[in-house]
């Protein structure tokens, strides 16, 4: 039997769980801050409210895909936010990028009223949310995973609990750690490549089939060459995630030195104007150095 569904923010990701959602048979209802990215969903079955306490109500899940910290804060907690408006019952799932701070905060409001909350991030991109093969990191208690297993499973191939409240955001935030420095490295091995007079398809297709290679490396270094940036993974958030991957780690005594280069060459792009590009652009500023 379908369950009402709300999803707050309808970006790169948002959009397709929505759409996956109305497929399984939910009843989904979407909040989006610019109106216009509502209008396929509308069409495709979805109410589309006016704000997130709109959503909200009568909801018995919540998604919330938002871009960081600030975008969720004002979700949640803003003026006619989620959270105020969620009734007795109701399971609130965040699956954000966000720091493992606020998760926890937004966690100790949710339990003062009484509601469950997961802390659920994913690893993909457009294209996995589009095709509903997600992989959830849901960290929370287990009988609030196994509550949400029947909506989560209409935009995943996977659901691994990782622990409890907060550890979905810790796991989410090393393996974007992970593939900042992969990208960055990458940018910079590419453009070695262009300038030494190699082959690039060779010498490509040996780093892909050696012990470089990786499916990151294969999607990566393709967008790279065709120099297409059409957004799967907007370049802005890796370099936020790095940041946050910086400070939560520095919390519990570790230096991401490989990190801060890798968001040092993020910046870079942005300062170039590829923030709002795909992350595989970080290798323009690299390529006109």
């Amino acid at each position: 039997m379908g369950k009402k569904v709300a999803v707050l923010g309808l970006g790169t990701m948002g959009s397709g769980m929505a759409q996956n959602l109305l497929k399984a048979g939910h009843t989904v209802t979407v909040y989006n801050r610019t109106p216009a990215k509502a209008e396929a969903l509308r069409t495709a079955g979805a109410r589309v409210a006016g704000t997130p306490a709109e959503a909200t109500r009568d909801a018995e899940f919540v998604i919330a895909m938002l871009a960081d910290d600030q975008a969720s804060r004002d979700v949640w907690f803003g003026s006619d936010g989620a959270l105020e408006a969620a009734g007795p019952g109701t399971v609130l799932i965040d699956s954000s990028t966000v720091s493992p701070v606020w998760v926890l905060e937004l966690a100790a409001a949710a339990k003062q009223r009484g509601l469950e909350f997961l802390d659920a991030p994913v690893t993909g991109s457009r294209m996995q949310a589009a095709a509903g093969q997600l992989s959830f990191l849901v960290g929370g208690s287990d009988a609030g995973v196994a509550e949400a297993t029947p909506v989560l499973q209409a935009m995943s191939k996977e659901i691994v609990h990782v622990g409890p409240v907060g550890s979905g955001a810790k796991l989410k935030l090393i393996n974007n750690f992970l593939c900042g420095v992969q990208i960055a490295s990458l940018a910079e091995g590419l453009t070695w490549i262009e300038r030494s007079g190699l082959d690039r398809d060779k010498a490509l297709a040996v780093l892909k089939g050696g012990a470089p290679g990786s499916p990151l490396l294969g999607a990566i270094s393709a967008r790279m060459e065709s120099k297409n940036y059409e957004v799967n993974f907007l370049l802005r958030l890796m370099a936020k995630d790095l940041s946050y991957a910086e400070t939560e780690a520095a919390d519990e005594g570790v230096e991401l030195s490989t990190a801060h280069v890798a968001r040092e060459l993020f910046d870079k792009a942005i300062a170039a104007g590829y923030g709002e590009a795909d992350m595989s652009s970080v290798i323009e500023p690299v390529r006109k150095g």
